[in-house]
């Protein structure tokens, strides 16, 4: 047996033998899928009564970062309980679900903002009174801006076992980070049931590269980083591979596609990116005529696609099933794809690291959290044996990434950002009735 099923094994038997709140810290593709499979059905289990299980008695809730991941997981938790006559839906701003579909759910899976929205609103008590497991994925996005709604989330939920007196399993998920001792004591997970595991446990090995270009103005160094883009990525899909590149905007993932064939054209290298010869292609071309996006319909062609947010799901979804037949050989991108969903892509190059952060007003250097849920998305354990992982920042930058990356920053609280907005939710909601203030020594 290998060291990954001994720790598969092991995580397996605490999710499925224990109620008890539990926090698996592990690589991409060691298995938290599964595991949250385990704990679903420990969850029904408590609820067979004589063989028959009591389906209004219990709701679970399935917190994903982002309704790409949302979808992506609805549909996988469907195939996989739909033998045993449970419903699973998807609920985000994508999806909205009547009071009697909601009813009629056994499994919710939701975005942070939608489920703290729910658990705000008093008219949902009776839903949330229901909820008996809460699998909460990429719970290392508490570091990020968002992190004080997943902590509102975890507070509330917390409350509402202690008022209640009812059992709320709460089992977090997360690539490996660095002060996981604190998000366990957070979840108030007991130290038996909280699995860390390094890179080293990671199933498909990545090998990572940092390019730093120069160039004495931005021009310069937005060039050098399309050329450096462009030949990565050609070397990659003549040796066979399919690439993701990452960009920051919504804008951008068409100017850079387009940018490559261009320079393909002019190199006469366009037949390596060329998938027409594929007998699925046709059928496929076909279906992407219709398309409401024109930039999606005349990528394709090319080998080429972009994807990003702005685009709608149905045509999200189009792009990520002709690359994930190898109809695409680049895929062009936000960081939209880097939370969670699977795609056959060998290599992912990030292009650059600066990007416009609305509540500063300025530019950012890319977060390290970011960076590694990017390279998660290179060599996915269904699809390949190995990754690659490539960033491409300004000279400048390289020695930064490369701590980075080899220090993992800690894991900070950024409940204090929006203290007051939370703060009133639970005043509203009751579970906030008087304030003591302490001074400071």
């Amino acid at each position: 047996m290998t060291s990954l099923n001994r720790v598969q094994s092991m995580v397996f038997d605490c999710a499925y033998k224990t109620g008890n709140n539990m926090l698996v810290c592990a690589p991409t593709g060691a298995g938290k899928t599964e595991c949250a499979m385990m704990t679903v059905l420990q969850t029904l289990e408590e609820h067979l009564d004589h063989g028959v299980l009591r389906s209004e008695d219990f709701k679970i809730v399935y917190v994903a970062p982002m309704k790409a991941l949302a979808a992506e997981v609805t549909a996988k938790f469907s195939t996989r309980l739909q033998g045993l006559g449970l419903v699973v839906k998807e609920l985000t701003g994508d999806m909205q679900l009547t009071r009697q579909e909601i009813t009629d759910t056994h499994m919710l899976v939701v975005t942070p903002e939608k489920w703290d929205v729910m658990t705000r609103k008093s008219s949902d008590a009776a839903l949330t009174s229901l909820v008996k497991l809460l699998i909460i994925d990429e719970i290392h996005l508490l570091n990020e801006d968002r992190g004080a709604v997943l902590e509102a989330i975890v507070a509330r939920t917390l409350r509402q076992v202690e008022t209640s007196q009812s059992m709320i399993r709460i089992v977090g998920l997360s690539a490996t980070l660095p002060t996981y001792k604190d998000v366990a004591l957070f979840l108030r997970v007991q130290d038996k049931d909280l699995f860390y595991f390094d890179n080293s446990y990671r199933p498909v090995p990545l090998e990572t590269s940092f390019i730093g270009v120069m160039g004495n103005n931005m021009n310069k160094q937005k060039a050098a980083m399309l050329e450096v883009t462009y030949r990565k990525v050609l070397e990659r899909v003549q040796q066979g591979h399919q690439v993701m590149v990452f960009v920051h905007s919504r804008k951008d993932t068409y100017k850079t596609a387009k940018t490559l064939i261009e320079m393909a054209q002019q190199e006469n290298t366009t037949s390596v990116f060329d998938c027409r010869e594929d007998p699925k292609h046709t059928m496929w071309q076909k279906t992407v005529d219709k398309s409401r996006n024109p930039q999606i319909r005349e990528l394709f062609s090319s080998g080429f696609a972009c994807h990003h947010a702005g685009i709608l799901r149905s045509d999200r979804n189009l792009v990520e099933k002709v690359f994930g037949l190898g109809l695409v050989k680049v895929l062009v991108c936000t960081a939209t794809l880097a939370w969670g969903v699977n795609l056959p892509a060998h290599s992912v190059v990030i292009k650059g690291t600066q990007i416009y952060d609305a509540k500063a007003g300025k530019f950012v250097e890319l977060g390290v959290l970011d960076v590694m849920q990017i390279f998660g998305r290179a060599g996915r354990p269904q699809f390949d044996k190995s990754g690659e992982g490539i960033i491409i920042t300004t000279h400048d930058k390289l020695n930064h990434y490369l701590q980075l990356m080899h220090n993992a920053l800690p894991i900070e609280s950024q409940l204090s950002s929006s203290l007051t907005d939370h703060l009133n939710a639970e005043v509203v909601l009751g579970t906030v009735r008087k304030f003591v203030l302490h001074p400071i020594d």
